[in-house]
């Protein structure tokens, strides 16, 4: 296993914000927001987080790709599947691995849903799911105690994150 990015304690702090749209609220409230990008038709729908899957999951909110690591709140939490297709990788906490860069990147050309079970940690995905979505694609993930984010991928977010990610290189420190 071959971490490429490992997050700093400075950029801990900066990733607690929101990379997106904050919609707080309800989760009725939330799931109508979604309700309403998802009747924009974007490329595809990503949710990154155990509790924000289930609840798009139970609204039938379909997702082109979820990814989970069965914790929330560094909790266990119920194992669940939500499509037939299911990968696992290993992205120990604070990192991001070269085997999860790529099993996103390919799953993100699949045209099936694909759940990514996660040994480890699912957090920073959000900024590969990002990185590599088509245009207009949304991303969610949770906020915990205040709703969910919203991130639409664009030129702009796809820049940002590509900035998160080298201030995370690891290069000759690994």
């Amino acid at each position: 296993m071959s971490v490429i990015y490992a997050i700093t304690p400075e950029l801990r702090d900066k990733f607690k914000e929101p990379f997106g749209l904050l919609i707080k609220g309800s989760l009725d409230q939330t799931m109508t927001k979604m309700r309403e990008m998802q009747a924009q038709k974007p490329p595809k729908i990503i949710a990154v987080g155990d509790i924000v899957t289930k609840n798009l999951h139970d609204h039938k909110i379909p997702l082109d790709l979820s990814i989970i690591d069965n914790q929330n709140m560094r909790k266990k939490v119920q194992v669940t599947t939500y499509a037939l297709n299911t990968i696992k990788v290993k992205n120990p906490k604070g990192t991001i691995t070269k085997e999860a860069i790529e099993t996103i990147k390919e799953t993100l050309k699949e045209k099936n849903p694909i759940h990514i079970v996660v040994d480890g940690e699912e957090d920073l995905l959000v900024l590969i799911a990002v990185l590599y979505a088509p245009e207009n694609s949304v991303v969610v993930y949770g906020q915990p105690h205040e709703g969910i984010v919203l991130v639409k991928v664009s030129p702009e977010k796809k820049t940002e994150a590509s900035k998160f990610l080298k201030a995370m290189e690891k290069g000759s420190k690994s």
